[in-house]
Protein backbone atom coordinates (compact mmCIF):
# COMPACT_ATOMS: atom_id res chain seq x y z
CA UNK A 1 0.00 0.00 0.00
CA UNK A 2 1.47 3.11 -0.88
CA UNK A 3 1.78 5.72 1.68
CA UNK A 4 0.69 9.45 1.87
CA UNK A 5 3.53 11.91 3.11
CA UNK A 6 2.45 15.55 2.86
CA UNK A 7 5.82 17.60 3.92
CA UNK A 8 5.22 21.61 3.36
CA UNK A 9 8.22 23.88 3.97
CA UNK A 10 9.01 27.63 3.62
CA UNK A 11 10.98 29.10 1.22
CA UNK A 12 12.61 32.23 1.18
CA UNK A 13 9.65 35.22 1.48
CA UNK A 14 12.40 37.73 0.67
CA UNK A 15 13.08 36.22 -3.02
CA UNK A 16 9.47 36.61 -3.35
CA UNK A 17 9.45 32.87 -5.05
CA UNK A 18 6.63 30.29 -3.82
CA UNK A 19 6.87 29.84 -0.09
CA UNK A 20 5.51 26.62 0.02
CA UNK A 21 7.06 23.22 -1.50
CA UNK A 22 4.24 20.25 -1.56
CA UNK A 23 4.96 17.01 -1.41
CA UNK A 24 2.07 14.54 -2.00
CA UNK A 25 2.35 10.45 -2.29
CA UNK A 26 -1.06 9.15 -3.79
CA UNK A 27 -2.35 5.50 -4.91
CA UNK A 28 -1.99 4.89 -8.33
CA UNK A 29 -5.68 4.52 -8.63
CA UNK A 30 -6.57 8.32 -7.02
CA UNK A 31 -4.64 10.55 -9.86
CA UNK A 32 -5.23 14.47 -9.15
CA UNK A 33 -7.79 15.98 -11.09
CA UNK A 34 -7.43 19.75 -11.47
CA UNK A 35 -6.43 22.11 -9.38
CA UNK A 36 -8.94 21.78 -6.65
CA UNK A 37 -8.57 18.35 -5.41
CA UNK A 38 -11.40 16.28 -3.86
CA UNK A 39 -11.27 14.39 -0.63
CA UNK A 40 -12.01 11.14 -0.49
CA UNK A 41 -15.76 10.63 -0.58
CA UNK A 42 -18.09 11.71 2.06
CA UNK A 43 -19.66 9.06 4.14
CA UNK A 44 -23.28 8.87 3.83
CA UNK A 45 -23.75 9.29 7.57
CA UNK A 46 -24.07 13.26 7.53
CA UNK A 47 -22.10 14.54 10.65
CA UNK A 48 -24.06 16.24 13.20
CA UNK A 49 -24.37 19.92 12.60
CA UNK A 50 -23.04 21.97 16.01
CA UNK A 51 -25.61 23.53 18.12
CA UNK A 52 -24.46 27.50 17.75
CA UNK A 53 -25.49 29.91 20.54
CA UNK A 54 -26.33 33.31 19.60
CA UNK A 55 -24.88 36.11 20.90
CA UNK A 56 -27.46 38.80 22.41
CA UNK A 57 -29.78 37.94 19.70
CA UNK A 58 -27.10 38.15 16.63
CA UNK A 59 -29.26 35.87 14.69
CA UNK A 60 -32.30 37.56 14.60
CA UNK A 61 -30.89 41.12 13.68
CA UNK A 62 -28.63 40.21 10.68
CA UNK A 63 -31.30 37.76 9.23
CA UNK A 64 -31.58 37.93 4.92
CA UNK A 65 -28.14 39.81 6.03
CA UNK A 66 -25.57 37.10 6.07
CA UNK A 67 -25.25 33.58 7.47
CA UNK A 68 -21.69 32.63 8.78
CA UNK A 69 -23.72 29.37 9.61
CA UNK A 70 -24.60 28.05 6.10
CA UNK A 71 -20.56 26.77 5.93
CA UNK A 72 -21.71 23.91 7.93
CA UNK A 73 -23.83 22.91 4.93
CA UNK A 74 -20.13 21.64 3.35
CA UNK A 75 -19.54 19.95 6.08
CA UNK A 76 -18.19 20.62 9.88
CA UNK A 77 -14.75 21.13 9.92
CA UNK A 78 -13.17 19.44 12.98
CA UNK A 79 -13.41 20.29 16.91
CA UNK A 80 -15.73 21.89 18.04
CA UNK A 81 -14.56 23.61 21.79
CA UNK A 82 -14.83 27.30 22.86
CA UNK A 83 -17.51 27.50 19.56
CA UNK A 84 -18.26 30.94 19.30
CA UNK A 85 -21.36 32.47 17.17
CA UNK A 86 -20.78 35.86 16.33
CA UNK A 87 -22.61 38.08 14.33
CA UNK A 88 -20.80 38.24 11.12
CA UNK A 89 -18.49 34.60 11.85
CA UNK A 90 -18.25 31.20 13.29
CA UNK A 91 -14.81 30.56 15.30
CA UNK A 92 -13.10 27.18 17.31
CA UNK A 93 -10.55 28.24 19.53
CA UNK A 94 -7.30 26.45 19.95
CA UNK A 95 -6.42 26.54 23.72
CA UNK A 96 -3.55 24.56 23.31
CA UNK A 97 -2.16 27.77 20.92
CA UNK A 98 -4.33 30.25 22.40
CA UNK A 99 -5.20 30.82 18.95
CA UNK A 100 -8.11 29.87 16.40
CA UNK A 101 -8.35 26.54 14.48
CA UNK A 102 -10.62 28.32 12.30
CA UNK A 103 -12.76 30.80 11.40
CA UNK A 104 -15.99 31.01 8.94
CA UNK A 105 -17.34 34.01 7.68
CA UNK A 106 -20.06 34.60 5.17
CA UNK A 107 -19.95 38.31 2.98
CA UNK A 108 -22.39 39.51 0.22
CA UNK A 109 -22.54 42.53 -1.87
CA UNK A 110 -25.14 43.44 0.42
CA UNK A 111 -23.32 43.17 4.23
CA UNK A 112 -20.03 44.72 2.57
CA UNK A 113 -22.52 47.60 1.92
CA UNK A 114 -23.19 48.90 5.38
CA UNK A 115 -21.53 51.66 7.16
CA UNK A 116 -22.86 51.05 10.13
CA UNK A 117 -19.94 49.88 11.97
CA UNK A 118 -16.66 51.84 12.53
CA UNK A 119 -13.35 50.46 13.37
CA UNK A 120 -12.27 53.15 15.36
CA UNK A 121 -14.97 52.64 17.61
CA UNK A 122 -13.56 49.18 18.04
CA UNK A 123 -11.13 48.09 21.06
CA UNK A 124 -9.46 44.60 21.17
CA UNK A 125 -10.75 42.57 24.03
CA UNK A 126 -9.75 38.93 26.08
CA UNK A 127 -12.72 36.44 25.15
CA UNK A 128 -14.12 36.21 28.44
CA UNK A 129 -15.90 32.79 27.31
CA UNK A 130 -12.34 30.96 27.45
CA UNK A 131 -11.01 29.93 30.86
CA UNK A 132 -8.72 31.94 32.08
CA UNK A 133 -5.42 29.54 31.89
CA UNK A 134 -6.21 28.61 27.86
CA UNK A 135 -6.85 32.36 27.10
CA UNK A 136 -4.76 34.65 24.60
CA UNK A 137 -4.27 38.12 27.05
CA UNK A 138 -3.56 41.86 25.43
CA UNK A 139 -0.25 41.86 27.44
CA UNK A 140 0.94 38.62 25.26
CA UNK A 141 1.21 41.02 22.13
CA UNK A 142 2.44 43.84 24.27
CA UNK A 143 5.94 44.48 22.52
CA UNK A 144 5.54 41.51 20.60
CA UNK A 145 6.57 43.03 17.61
CA UNK A 146 3.56 41.57 15.82
CA UNK A 147 0.04 42.62 15.05
CA UNK A 148 -3.19 41.04 16.68
CA UNK A 149 -3.92 39.83 12.84
CA UNK A 150 -7.78 39.29 12.41
CA UNK A 151 -9.28 35.97 10.82
CA UNK A 152 -12.16 37.67 9.95
CA UNK A 153 -11.86 40.78 8.90
CA UNK A 154 -12.66 43.83 10.25
CA UNK A 155 -13.45 45.29 7.17
CA UNK A 156 -16.06 42.20 6.72
CA UNK A 157 -18.21 43.92 9.29
CA UNK A 158 -18.95 47.14 8.52
CA UNK A 159 -22.93 46.77 8.46
CA UNK A 160 -22.91 47.10 12.38
CA UNK A 161 -21.15 48.03 14.97
CA UNK A 162 -21.44 45.14 17.27
CA UNK A 163 -20.61 43.22 14.32
CA UNK A 164 -17.44 45.25 14.09
CA UNK A 165 -16.58 45.12 17.70
CA UNK A 166 -16.74 41.31 17.91
CA UNK A 167 -13.90 40.97 14.99
CA UNK A 168 -11.57 42.64 17.80
CA UNK A 169 -11.92 39.30 20.23
CA UNK A 170 -8.72 37.97 20.37
CA UNK A 171 -10.09 34.36 19.68
CA UNK A 172 -10.60 35.69 15.96
CA UNK A 173 -6.87 36.49 16.66
CA UNK A 174 -3.15 35.59 15.38
CA UNK A 175 0.14 36.90 15.93
CA UNK A 176 1.01 38.34 12.37
CA UNK A 177 3.62 39.90 11.03
CA UNK A 178 3.13 43.48 10.34
CA UNK A 179 4.76 45.28 7.77
CA UNK A 180 4.48 43.69 4.42
CA UNK A 181 2.33 40.80 5.65
CA UNK A 182 -1.06 41.74 7.76
CA UNK A 183 -0.88 45.31 6.81
CA UNK A 184 -0.03 44.60 3.18
CA UNK A 185 -0.64 41.21 1.58
CA UNK A 186 -2.79 39.82 3.64
CA UNK A 187 -5.04 42.67 3.62
CA UNK A 188 -4.95 42.54 -0.22
CA UNK A 189 -6.18 38.89 0.25
CA UNK A 190 -8.50 39.87 2.34
CA UNK A 191 -9.59 42.51 -0.47
CA UNK A 192 -9.27 40.09 -3.21
CA UNK A 193 -12.12 38.11 -1.02
CA UNK A 194 -14.60 40.96 -0.77
CA UNK A 195 -13.90 41.87 -4.56
CA UNK A 196 -15.37 38.56 -5.62
CA UNK A 197 -18.81 39.67 -4.41
CA UNK A 198 -19.15 41.19 -8.05
CA UNK A 199 -19.54 37.98 -9.55
CA UNK A 200 -20.84 35.68 -6.82
CA UNK A 201 -23.90 35.83 -4.86
CA UNK A 202 -22.44 34.67 -1.57
CA UNK A 203 -18.49 34.47 -0.91
CA UNK A 204 -17.99 32.08 2.46
CA UNK A 205 -13.89 32.03 3.92
CA UNK A 206 -12.67 30.05 6.20
CA UNK A 207 -9.41 31.05 7.68
CA UNK A 208 -7.32 29.84 10.23
CA UNK A 209 -3.05 29.21 11.53
CA UNK A 210 -0.94 26.38 10.51
CA UNK A 211 2.53 25.35 11.99
CA UNK A 212 4.26 23.48 9.30
CA UNK A 213 7.35 22.06 9.24
CA UNK A 214 10.84 23.33 7.40
CA UNK A 215 14.18 21.32 6.56
CA UNK A 216 16.96 21.59 8.90
CA UNK A 217 20.96 21.51 7.76
CA UNK A 218 21.02 18.29 9.07
CA UNK A 219 18.20 17.47 6.27
CA UNK A 220 15.23 16.53 8.57
CA UNK A 221 11.91 18.24 9.08
CA UNK A 222 10.91 19.96 12.32
CA UNK A 223 8.31 22.09 13.25
CA UNK A 224 9.37 25.05 14.98
CA UNK A 225 7.58 28.48 16.26
CA UNK A 226 8.13 31.69 18.64
CA UNK A 227 5.53 31.55 21.63
CA UNK A 228 4.92 35.38 22.73
CA UNK A 229 3.87 36.61 26.61
CA UNK A 230 5.95 36.75 29.34
CA UNK A 231 5.48 33.88 30.51
CA UNK A 232 5.29 32.17 27.44
CA UNK A 233 1.58 31.96 25.84
CA UNK A 234 0.68 32.40 22.90
CA UNK A 235 2.26 30.77 19.63
CA UNK A 236 3.09 32.42 16.00
CA UNK A 237 2.14 30.40 13.49
CA UNK A 238 4.50 29.60 10.51
CA UNK A 239 1.71 30.15 8.07
CA UNK A 240 -1.99 30.71 7.55
CA UNK A 241 -4.56 29.28 5.39
CA UNK A 242 -7.90 30.85 3.16
CA UNK A 243 -10.32 28.24 1.65
CA UNK A 244 -12.42 30.65 -0.23
CA UNK A 245 -16.34 29.32 -1.93
CA UNK A 246 -17.98 31.57 -4.45
CA UNK A 247 -21.63 30.40 -4.40
CA UNK A 248 -24.51 31.26 -7.49
CA UNK A 249 -26.93 32.10 -4.64
CA UNK A 250 -26.89 33.56 -0.69
CA UNK A 251 -28.64 30.16 0.29
CA UNK A 252 -26.41 26.98 0.52
CA UNK A 253 -27.52 24.34 -2.15
CA UNK A 254 -26.93 20.69 -1.92
CA UNK A 255 -27.00 20.16 -5.78
CA UNK A 256 -25.19 23.84 -7.55
CA UNK A 257 -21.50 23.87 -7.98
CA UNK A 258 -19.37 25.97 -5.82
CA UNK A 259 -16.11 27.43 -7.30
CA UNK A 260 -13.18 26.60 -4.29
CA UNK A 261 -9.99 28.57 -3.65
CA UNK A 262 -7.53 27.58 -1.47
CA UNK A 263 -4.09 29.00 -0.40
CA UNK A 264 -1.33 29.34 2.34
CA UNK A 265 0.47 31.91 3.15
CA UNK A 266 3.96 32.68 5.08
CA UNK A 267 3.55 34.85 7.98
CA UNK A 268 6.25 36.85 6.61
CA UNK A 269 6.84 39.61 4.60
CA UNK A 270 5.55 39.15 0.98
CA UNK A 271 6.56 41.15 -2.19
CA UNK A 272 3.33 43.06 -3.31
CA UNK A 273 4.35 41.53 -7.17
CA UNK A 274 4.45 38.02 -6.03
CA UNK A 275 1.40 36.72 -7.94
CA UNK A 276 -1.72 34.92 -5.46
CA UNK A 277 -1.61 31.89 -7.95
CA UNK A 278 1.94 30.89 -5.95
CA UNK A 279 -0.06 30.24 -2.80
CA UNK A 280 -2.66 28.14 -4.06
CA UNK A 281 -2.91 24.86 -2.77
CA UNK A 282 -5.83 21.94 -3.11
CA UNK A 283 -7.99 21.88 0.09
CA UNK A 284 -6.52 18.38 0.52
CA UNK A 285 -3.48 20.16 1.76
CA UNK A 286 -4.99 22.65 4.14
CA UNK A 287 -6.67 19.16 5.58
CA UNK A 288 -4.36 17.18 5.78
CA UNK A 289 -1.62 20.06 7.62
CA UNK A 290 -4.53 21.58 9.77
CA UNK A 291 -6.13 18.20 10.95
CA UNK A 292 -9.73 19.33 9.75
CA UNK A 293 -12.05 18.62 6.99
CA UNK A 294 -13.85 21.32 5.07
CA UNK A 295 -15.86 20.02 2.51
CA UNK A 296 -16.75 16.69 3.57
CA UNK A 297 -20.00 17.02 2.36
CA UNK A 298 -19.34 18.51 -1.51
CA UNK A 299 -18.80 15.64 -4.24
CA UNK A 300 -16.50 16.45 -6.76
CA UNK A 301 -19.48 16.83 -9.39
CA UNK A 302 -19.61 19.93 -7.48
CA UNK A 303 -16.58 21.32 -7.74
CA UNK A 304 -15.20 24.12 -9.59
CA UNK A 305 -12.12 25.98 -9.15
CA UNK A 306 -12.82 29.31 -8.37
CA UNK A 307 -8.81 30.33 -10.40
CA UNK A 308 -10.84 28.96 -13.37
CA UNK A 309 -13.66 30.88 -13.28
CA UNK A 310 -11.66 34.24 -11.85
CA UNK A 311 -8.26 36.15 -12.20
CA UNK A 312 -6.65 35.29 -8.41
CA UNK A 313 -4.73 37.97 -8.11
CA UNK A 314 -4.53 40.96 -5.39
CA UNK A 315 -4.62 44.32 -5.75
CA UNK A 316 -2.74 46.84 -4.43
CA UNK A 317 -4.43 49.46 -2.05
CA UNK A 318 -3.69 51.25 1.08
CA UNK A 319 -4.89 50.17 3.83
CA UNK A 320 -5.04 51.78 7.65
CA UNK A 321 -1.50 50.85 9.16
CA UNK A 322 -2.19 51.63 12.60
CA UNK A 323 -4.76 49.48 14.09
CA UNK A 324 -7.09 50.42 17.45
CA UNK A 325 -5.30 50.42 20.43
CA UNK A 326 -5.74 47.58 23.04
CA UNK A 327 -7.48 49.49 26.48
CA UNK A 328 -4.63 50.80 28.59
CA UNK A 329 -2.19 50.67 26.42
CA UNK A 330 -0.96 53.76 25.04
Amino acid sequence: MAKAMLLIAAASASAGAAVTAILLGRRDSQPPSGSVMSPTSPSTAKPSTPTLASSDGAQSTTKGVIDPNGWFSYGAPGPTNDLASRTSFISVYDRRMRNPAWVAEHITAESLSGSKGDRKNSVFLEDQAVPEIFRAKLKDYFRSGYDRGHMAPAADAKFNQKAMDETFYLTNMCPQVGEGFNRDYWAHLEDFCRRLTSKYRSIRVITGPLYLPKLDSDGKYRVSYEVIGSPPNVAVPTHFYKIILGESATTPSPTTPVAIGAFVLPNAPIDNKTPLSEFSVPVEVIEKASGLEFLSLVPTERRRSLCREVDCSILVREFPKRPPKAPGHK
